[in-house]
């Protein structure tokens, strides 16, 4: 996925860094990933560490981190996969409300793809419902359905507004391909709560911090794919159909070095590390000096091309790159 934040492309750079400070074997360590988004991160430590903790705040990706960390066994899901991908098409709340000709007249989708979308999520709800899969499948199957129409989304990469004409990939049928995910040894597990209470309940080695940099509020910018996860039933807001959703301290320009310091404070763990770039909401000195009050403190930095979600932020931002910060503390 397209994905504001993703560590995708710097997760060779980020084992190494990390490497670097704990060691080259970490197969003994715990690690933990308190902000996972989509679970890059996560997924590159897992067959590498003793343990995954991967934590998000937003059902979405709860949902894919549930597939790609927590499922740890093979699942035999493929005629399922089948099964879904040849259902007739079901107008549903994702078409009604999200998709072309539907009664909102949002573009979110095309017809057709809002259609099958509504099909197979009600399809894996039944089965789930009344015991024909457990839970890893479950999670497998929403995993798959969530990226897949990622894939036809008609937006600029996240779903704060939809474009007024489909674009070239969004015309493009959905199909459902599988979320593979990769098999470890060690003891994984997810979680969908706010990050500074779960930080109070957890421990570990390598503490992994990747929050929000911006104003952004993921609630808002992938609603969607909170309403096909969730498959709940409310009253959209506004032109894009907006849902309520919980906003993150860390996204608050006023609450932010509150919320990191009370996070450094409670984290029981020996190392932590946190991903925050030179367009934060923090500026480098305020980390600097946060961590520095809890141990030893370190900072290695990396360039990259910035994400782009649309021609509005193009235009707001003449740089094409951006600087990586990786902070480090040794408690």
């Amino acid at each position: 996925m397209n994905y504001i934040g993703s560590k995708h492309k710097l997760s060779s750079w980020l084992l190494s860094s990390i490497s670097d400070v704990c060691g080259p074997d970490l197969s003994r360590l715990v690690f933990c990933d308190l902000f996972a988004g989509t679970g890059s991160v996560g997924r590159t430590f897992k067959p590498l560490v003793n343990g995954v903790i991967a934590n998000d705040l937003e059902f979405y990706s709860y949902v894919l981190n549930r597939n790609y960390i927590g499922n740890n066994e093979p699942v035999n899901a493929s005629a399922y996969i089948e099964e879904l991908e040849n259902l007739p098409p079901k107008a549903g709340f994702i078409f009604n409300t999200y998709s072309e000709d539907g009664k909102a007249g949002r573009l979110y989708f095309s017809a057709e793809n809002g259609k099958k979308i509504d099909a197979i999520r009600t399809q894996i709800e039944a089965w789930f419902s009344q015991g024909e899969i457990n839970e890893d499948v479950y999670f497998f199957l929403l995993a798959s359905l969530l990226e897949s129409a990622d894939k036809v989304a008609n937006t600029a990469s996240v779903y704060g507004a939809y474009l007024k004409k489909l674009k070239k990939s969004a015309q493009n049928t959905l199909i459902l391909k599988p979320a593979e995910f990769e098999i470890s040894p060690g003891d994984h597990s997810v979680y969908n709560q706010n990050s500074n209470e779960l930080i109070k309940a957890i421990s570990g080695d390598i503490l992994y911090l990747d929050p929000p940099y911006n104003a952004r509020q993921y609630g808002a910018n992938y609603h969607v794919l909170n309403t096909i996860a969730k498959k709940d039933t409310f009253v959209p807001k506004g032109k894009t159909g907006l849902r309520s959703y919980k906003k993150s301290a860390f996204c608050s320009k006023i609450e932010v070095a509150t919320a990191f310091e009370e996070l450094i404070k409670q984290a029981d763990f020996k190392t932590i590390f946190l991903s925050y770039n030179n367009e934060g909401l923090m500026p480098a000195e305020t980390v600097k000096a946060i961590m520095q009050r809890y141990g030893k403190y370190d900072l290695v930095t990396t360039s990259y091309q910035r994400f782009k979600a649309d021609k509005t932020e193009n235009r707001n931002h003449k740089a094409t790159g951006t600087t990586e910060y990786l902070h480090i503390l040794e408690k």
